[in-house]
């Protein structure tokens, strides 16, 4: 009997947390997300009706509301305990819109609770703290997802007509897109500078040893470039050998280091993707588990507060209790005076939540170790820690700069280093930042020293340097980049970046983003047609616009309206745009990318190397862009929209020759084949040609013809060959690493706990630990050929302990009367029946899976097997479900046989045809 309060939450999890700590006169019950949505079709939302919007349930949302329902009609109070986002207001509203139209909220309050931890205090102040639902943020949730959906489906069809092959638009992640590959377009045309340094090893009086850097010659101060070539590095190195050096000057000055705030989601995006190798996507999915709750020792408690937040703002209950921890755990003097405050210094931050923390600082990240996943300890270590060193005291270091001169001070150099006097919070954390080699240097320890010193001088070392390219966008640097820019909103990053490659825009390489050339097309198009809505300053514009609407600033269907009515022009515009202008525009855009300049020899890389007369250029079919020939169809050259270049930049076709194996003497080659790249090891296996004039048989005695004998094929050895794991861009392998990944296997080393030997190998699924009898893939972020055994046993104990969790009962078949179960395989959780396994749809929690649904998945299953073997879809008897062969019908046989003689009856009219009627139909060039 449900209770007469019934609180609303979004999953099961957060449910089962909640539960507990209310009485039971509570009934919490899921949602399970979003229970709505604009249908995925043209008219969803209608400008000409003042943006009339239309929603409907989701596939599997109807069961979810008659639940809910059932709940309310035995309640007197309604609590709608949604996130605290604009998510959260959104889904909120939702729900007192469904129940409103079921007549269930004429006698009932329905309000709306927020609290940023599920911990039972923050819960019960919640309760006792209702309120309605914000309109304001409701009207900003509202104008956010009619923009997205106009530009999507207005964008997106015009994408399907004029560049055929591209898959979306969308709002902000074409402005994310438009980053990376500007980003790849200035590395294409960078061209590095060379400059040299000199080093120079001295010795002081009392014989400690440092390094200094030459900073002057001649009287002048050389920048960077000071030193372009060998020539004058060598012509220093002369000047510098004959001299006496002494110490001129010694600086010193002592500074302090600030901790920095606590996480925001952006930042731990950003920290998780440095120090942990966390894409967006997992930091938050691990957070959110945080957050939900977790059972520690019999009580399930949500670790974390909320993951979803711009603010940087602590509690004063969380301030206190971090300064008490600190002055206990590390002393007084690591305590400042006054409490940290930190303010928001990003303009529009959402509404103001707090910032990510530990709900309580006093559980320490060993103490809940035994409770975690590994994911969710390192991440929880990670905010814990950074936490408690946002309200430390400063460190403080000495930092000390010597210039050292000849007597005549016409060269000078200068070492640089710091001492750290006080560690401060640096005890606890230190922010990975992009210019940590420079604080490497700067934090060197140097030998004490005085003006006038004489210093003895050792070794000189001259290097060669090259200017490097701006890197690629890290997963971390875009989010950190959008941001800046105040693009999008931290909450959405990760699901930006995974359709940009789930559409494969882009793909991650060694965790940074390189645009495919599809991405790049429709980045030019989009360019080139609707320039002002992948503007930066636009769309920070528009963000800035909607933060108005949830201040209550300013009316959400004016802002639609301003937007759509330019919008609707920009797309019109492209109506009468034709294949042909598309591909002109494109070809000059992205020419110098597929046809880099002419190599030495002279070769045209726009001549086609079948006729030698047509020229190449971008051609749009059925599957998407190509590259073709113009003198088509006389010439029906093709090949894919893809650049492959070797180190000389000339088209390559073929293998790509590293070197020669030192122990066999085998060339080593990548090559590409059906399933992508690969190593391969010695030469391709050939078939030994047959002898010039063949062997006569004899006839036998009795003048039968003797029986043929089976010769045996004289073939090569197959040559040894090993994939390229996920990530691996085969431009980027060298001999080196081509050689270590055919020596796979490797061993990593022994497992401390049982002394069994633990490797690392490439196989059919791709790279894996191997541990006595059990296997475990490795994570896209683990690299087979470094992985060290810590990382190994973390993995295999993540394995082991997914591998002994028994199988969930959901209950018996109905039919049969046997089990139906749930579990976790490779591909995911999963339902099984006898011999049918059928999966558990992604966003669907495995625990919140009842009978019903279990056996609606198992039909499913059953019948989508039927209809891959060419059965009628009719209802599976249970016997067949588990795999027991059914009689065949003699009927089924002869019908089986049928088209066979059909077929042949057809061959043979056509054979019988006059040539005219019997030509192929005309084909149309497409990409090979």
């Amino acid at each position: 009997m449900p209770g007469s309060n019934v609180v609303i939450v979004e999953s099961p999890a957060k449910a089962k947390t909640i539960n507990k700590y209310l009485g039971d006169d509570y009934t919490v019950i899921a949602s399970f997300g979003h229970v709505r949505d604009l249908p995925a079709r043209d008219g969803s939302v209608r400008p000409d009706e003042d943006f009339a919007m239309e929603w409907e349930l989701g596939d599997r949302s109807k069961r979810h509301i008659d639940e809910i329902a059932k709940a309310v009609k035995s309640a007197d109070r309604v609590y709608l305990a949604t996130d605290p986002d604009r998510e959260g207001e959104a889904i909120a509203w939702h729900l007192s819109e469904l129940l409103r139209e079921k007549h269930l909220t004429d006698n009932r309050d329905v309000q709306r609770i927020t609290f940023n931890e599920i911990t039972k205090s923050a819960v019960q102040a919640a309760i006792a703290n209702p309120r309605d639902v914000s309109r304001e943020l409701v009207d900003a949730y509202l104008a956010r997802r009619a923009l997205d959906y106009l530009v999507g489906f207005t964008l997106s069809p015009v994408l399907w007509r004029k560049l055929p092959g591209s898959k979306s638009a969308g709002r902000v992640q074409s402005v994310a897109l438009r980053l990376i590959c500007e980003r790849e377009s200035e590395i294409e045309v960078f061209k590095p500078q060379e400059y040299w340094s000199i080093a120079v090893g001295f010795t002081t009086p009392a014989g400690a040893g440092f390094t200094a850097s030459l900073t002057q010659l001649d009287g002048k101060r050389l920048d960077k470039f000071g030193l372009p070539n060998r020539e004058a590095a060598e012509a220093a190195v002369a000047k510098i050998l004959p001299q006496s050096f002494a110490v001129s000057s010694v600086e010193r000055k002592q500074s302090r280091r600030n901790p920095s705030p606590p996480f925001t989601t952006s930042t731990l995006q950003q920290e998780a993707s440095r120090k942990l190798g966390f894409g967006a996507t997992r930091t938050m999915r691990t957070a959110q588990k945080l957050y939900e709750g977790v059972d520690i020792g019999g009580e399930t408690v949500g670790l974390i507060t909320y993951m979803r937040t711009d603010g940087v703002s602590l509690s004063q209950e969380a301030i206190d209790g971090a300064r008490s921890l600190i002055g206990s755990q590390y002393g007084e003097r690591y305590v400042p005076a006054q409490p940290r405050v930190y303010k928001t210094a990003a303009k529009n931050a959402q509404e103001a939540h707090e910032a990510i923390r530990p709900t309580d600082l006093q559980r320490r990240p060993d103490s809940v170790a035994g409770y975690l996943e590994s994911d969710e300890l390192r991440l929880y270590e990670l905010i814990w820690k950074r936490t408690l060193a946002s309200q430390m005291e400063s460190a403080v270091l000495d930092q000390v700069a010597v210039d050292i001169a000849n007597p005549s001070k016409d060269v000078v150099l200068r070492a640089t280093g710091s001492i750290v006097v006080f560690d401060g919070f640096l005890k606890v954390y230190q922010e990975d930042r992009d210019d940590a080699a420079e604080d490497d240097q700067q934090e060197r320890r140097l030998p004490a020293m005085d003006q006038g010193d004489a210093l003895a001088r050792g070794d000189i070392a001259q290097d060669q340097h090259f200017t490097q390219p701006p890197p690629r966008y890290s997963e971390a640097s875009l989010v950190k980049k959008l941001e800046e820019l105040g693009i999008g909103r931290p909450s959405t990053y990760a699901s930006i970046l995974q359709v940009l490659q789930d559409r494969n825009y882009v793909r991650l390489d060694k965790r940074r983003f390189i645009p495919e050339d599809r991405g790049r097309l429709v980045t030019a198009f989009l360019e080139n047609f609707f320039h002002r809505y992948v503007e930066y300053n636009f769309t920070a514009e528009l963000e800035n616009q909607l933060d108005e609407i949830s201040d209550g600033k300013i009316d959400w269907k004016t802002v639609l309206r301003d937007f759509w009515t330019a919008f609707d022009v920009a797309v019109n515009g492209t109506k009468d745009l034709t294949i042909t202008q598309v591909l002109t525009t494109l070809d000059n855009e992205l020419g110098a990318h597929f046809f880099p300049a002419a190599t030495a020899d002279g070769h045209d890389p726009r001549v086609c190397p079948v006729c030698r007369e047509g020229r190449l250029g971008l051609k749009l079919g059925k599957m998407g862009a190509f590259i073709g020939c113009s003198r088509y169809p006389e010439c029906r050259y093709t090949r894919p929209l893809a650049v492959a270049n070797d180190e000389n930049g000339e088209a390559q076709e073929g293998p790509r020759e590293l070197g020669n194996d030192p122990e066999t003497g085998l060339p080593v080659t990548v090559r590409r084949g059906p399933y992508g790249a690969y190593i391969q090891l010695g030469p391709a296996p050939t078939v030994a040609a047959p002898p010039e004039e063949p062997a006569v048989e004899e006839p036998a005695a009795d003048g039968k013809k003797p029986k043929a004998k089976k010769k045996k094929k004289d073939e090569a050895p197959k040559p040894k060959r090993v994939s390229l794991p996920k990530g691996m861009a085969a431009a980027d392998v060298d001999l080196d690493t081509a050689l270590k990944l055919l020596a796979l296997p490797r061993t990593i080393g022994n497992h401390p706990e049982t002394g069994e030997e633990i490797s690392a190998g490439i196989g059919r699924f791709g790279p894996y630990l191997k541990h006595g009898s059990v296997y475990k893939s490795l994570t896209p972020d683990d690299d087979v050929l470094t992985i060290g055994i810590n990382r190994a046993v973390d993995l295999l104990a993540g394995a082991a302990k997914k591998a002994s969790a028994p199988a969930k009962t959901l209950g018996d078949h109905p039919k049969t009367g046997k089990p139906i179960t749930m579990g976790s395989g490779r591909f995911g959780p999963y339902v099984k029946h006898a011999s049918v396994y059928a999966s558990i749809p992604k966003g669907t929690e495995p625990d919140s899976v009842t009978l019903e649904q279990a056996l609606e998945l198992i039909d499913a299953k059953v019948a989508k097997d039927a209809a891959k073997k060419g059965k009628a879809p009719k209802d599976a008897e249970p016997a067949k479900a588990e795999g027991a062969e059914a009689e065949k019908p003699a009927k089924a046989k002869a019908a089986a046989k049928k088209p066979a003689a059909k077929k042949a009856t057809k061959a043979k009219a056509a054979k019988d045809a006059p040539a005219e009627a019997a030509a192929p139909k005309k084909k149309t060039a497409k990409a090979s």
